[in-house]
């Protein structure tokens, strides 16, 4: 496959995968700046910044951080590359590029989600609304990836596609885990109550995994547990284990002698499967969690460098 039709393709995936994740962070935001105190509240909505990577851009524009601000800048803003609407844009740009590689039934899947995005008002996303819009685009995606598993041929096409989702997917878990383990720790005598509890289990729902934690675990909502369920659980299809499972796979069958992207690959894969969850918080699950995260950037960099013939950029709406 050329490198410029696999860059497409890679980057379509990604771009559905981080707009579904963008508003699954959005949605889990909208819900937790309604209790706490003021503090919490500043804390939930400087949140979805930190996990992007988008304060810098969003400070720029010198205006307070409110909940509207942010589904403004997040969700709508078309200047931001790695809004919702951008995403939705560069996904169907990329899956027009390359219409002969992917399927029909692809291709409308995005066409559709793009043309109803367009007619998206910002009127619209507000209180009840917001939550139906953020349903809407985890609808789309998950359409998009159903059709997609269910319709394209099992060659380079649909290896670029699982590359793009699970790394972009895996990315997303590790940042999430952190700001709320790391920049958002509560102080001491919030630790344990009701509203780290809460805190936790919005969490989990931001990845679709609070019914899987109580199905594994059955008690209260420990931080250890939700490190072990997020970072090594491969039963849970959005941990850091699992992705890296399908990561792996996907890299092993795309043709290539790159031996950098794909030993760096193996090694993120084994020091998944071979790590223990208490061993990783005495030595520090933030350092773990920045050492992932920055070991996926760098995954990512080689994988652009070796197979897609170009290097990462803000044309594609990177993470910094």
């Amino acid at each position: 496959m050329l490198s410029r039709v696999a860059d497409r393709i890679y980057w379509m995936s990604r771009q559905i995968e981080r707009a579904e994740n963008m508003a699954r962070i959005l949605g889990v935001t909208s819900n937790m700046v309604l209790f706490g105190t003021k503090e919490t509240r500043e804390q939930n909505l400087l949140a979805p910044l930190t996990i992007t990577d988008c304060a810098e851009r969003y400070f720029e524009q010198k205006k307070p951080v409110t909940l509207q601000g942010l589904v403004d800048f997040l969700a709508l803003d078309p200047d931001n590359p790695s809004s919702i609407y951008s995403c939705l844009r560069s996904a169907r740009e990329n899956g027009h590029a390359v219409r002969w590689q992917i399927t029909s039934e692809m291709w409308e899947s995005l066409n559709t989600t793009w043309l109803e995005m367009r007619r998206v008002r910002r009127s619209e996303i507000a209180g009840a609304g917001a939550t139906k819009f953020f349903d809407w685009v985890k609808d789309r995606s998950h359409l998009f990836r159903g059709v997609t598993y269910g319709t394209i041929m099992r060659g380079d096409a649909f290896n670029f596609s699982r590359l793009g989702t699970f790394l972009e997917r895996a990315d997303n878990t590790a940042r999430i885990l952190d700001v709320k383990y790391h920049v958002h720790l509560p102080s001491i005598k919030d630790v344990g109550g009701a509203l780290d509890h809460y805190q936790w289990t919005a969490l989990l729902r931001s990845v679709s995994s609070f019914e899987t934690y109580q199905a594994l675990y059955r008690d209260q909502v420990l931080p250890i547990n939700v490190a072990q369920l997020l970072i090594l659980e491969r039963r849970m299809p959005r941990s850091l284990a699992a992705c890296f499972d399908q990561v792996t796979q996907a890299m092993e069958r795309i043709e290539g002698h790159d031996r950098a992207a794909k030993r760096l690959a193996s090694e993120l894969h084994a020091r998944l499967t071979n790590a223990d969850i208490e061993e990783i918080f005495k030595d520090g699950l933030h350092e773990y969690l920045t050492e992932c995260i920055a070991d996926m950037n760098e995954l990512a960099v080689r994988i652009q460098r070796a197979y897609l013939g170009t290097e990462l950029g803000t044309a594609q709406g990177r993470r910094k």
